[in-house]
């Protein structure tokens, strides 16, 4: 028997649990790269062991890079939980390195609250779309590009405090990434903001 005219089809046996999935490749690497938070911490502050602090900043950006395609890519490897787990990830990470940096004396202070600040307004707007009934809106292309951006520029920066000619040629290519990232991830919290204020307009406020 034909399916009736307009009647939506069923979405394929098994979608909804590949969906709930916990253990998937992306999620193992956004979990790897949530543990190297405080190694890269001991790395740079404690020990002052510069050069694994790069290493782990640049295994944590490449895997962030890797787990976004494997889930796109790859069947069965999105799933709820890495859709809040790995920009979760990305923002601890934004905001610890930085300030680590800062402490560090190879990042100036000014950029750190700038980013600081940045993530502080958006988190600002979180009881807004709760009380529309949403607990954050879709990460933007431009917003993990800017992500990308900066986590490739402070490791780069990282790498520019030897003194050596490698080093300020690596140092120069490091600033370059950074204030390209710094200014789409203030864009890409300007498009945010504009879609905050067009959900408090369009969306009727849930009741309690």
């Amino acid at each position: 028997m034909t399916e009736a005219h307009g009647q939506v089809p069923s979405p394929p046996e098994g979608a909804g649990q590949a969906r709930d999935r916990v253990l998937t490749v992306p999620n193992v690497l956004s979990a790897v790269r949530l543990v190297l938070v405080p190694v890269f911490l001991w790395l740079l502050l404690v020990v002052h062991a510069n050069a694994w602090a790069v290493a782990v900043l640049m295994f944590s950006g490449f895997s962030d890079w890797a787990d976004g395609k494997i889930a796109r890519l790859v069947d069965n490897q999105s799933s709820r939980l890495g859709e809040l787990l790995d920009p979760a990830v990305d923002r601890i990470y934004m905001l610890t390195v930085p300030i680590a940096m800062g402490l560090h004396g190879s990042l100036p202070w000014w950029i750190v609250l700038t980013l600081i600040g940045r993530d502080a307004v958006l988190a600002a707007t979180l009881p807004l779309l709760r009380s529309r009934g949403l607990t954050a809106l879709p990460v933007t292309y431009i917003g993990k590009a800017a992500t990308f951006a900066l986590m490739s520029g402070l490791p780069l920066i990282l790498l520019g405090q030897w003194d050596a000619t490698w080093s300020r040629v690596v140092l120069a290519i490091g600033w370059g990434f950074l204030i390209w990232g710094l200014l789409m991830y203030l864009w890409s919290a300007v498009l945010y903001l504009i879609q905050v204020g067009m959900v408090m307009r369009q969306l009727p406020k849930v009741s309690r």
